[in-house]
């Protein structure tokens, strides 16, 4: 280890670093092409083909051009997915927050009216309140 100085080591890290930083980018920048909806096929194929022949440049122009836009579209992703989460979760939790007190509602509503006797009733309050 005496022929290879601490600043050598310290250089080949902060290469290493530098190196996997760039890779990411460079397969940010290629996923973000194929998920864009506003670019044709040609057009993806033209960006993919200057990103990976000219990687420097086609990622330095790519992110000057298109680089606004990567931020939009990671919005809207994320508030899509956040969006079909709550919808997921609403509907585990059994429709609207208020959908226990509108289905006892309606059975109050349907005793009051006689469609219902107070036995069908109770049943009916008793097993939806069980499930």
């Amino acid at each position: 280890m005496d022929d290879y100085p601490l600043m050598n080591l310290f250089l080949t890290m902060l290469w290493f670093f530098l190196w996997v930083a760039w890779l990411m980018l460079l397969f940010r920048l290629i996923t973000d092409i194929f998920r864009s909806h506003d670019l044709s096929g040609w057009a993806k194929a033209g960006w993919l083909i200057c990103v990976l022949v000219l990687p420097f440049i086609g990622v330095f122009v790519y992110l000057i051009v298109r680089g606004k836009s990567m931020g939009e579209r990671d919005r809207h992703e994320a508030q899509a997915r956040d969006a079909a989460f709550r919808s997921y979760v609403r509907e585990s939790a059994g429709g609207s927050a208020n959908g226990g007190t509108d289905r006892l509602a309606q059975l109050a509503e349907l005793r009051r009216a006689g469609d219902l006797t107070d036995q069908e009733y109770e049943r009916a309050k008793t097993r939806y309140l069980a499930s």
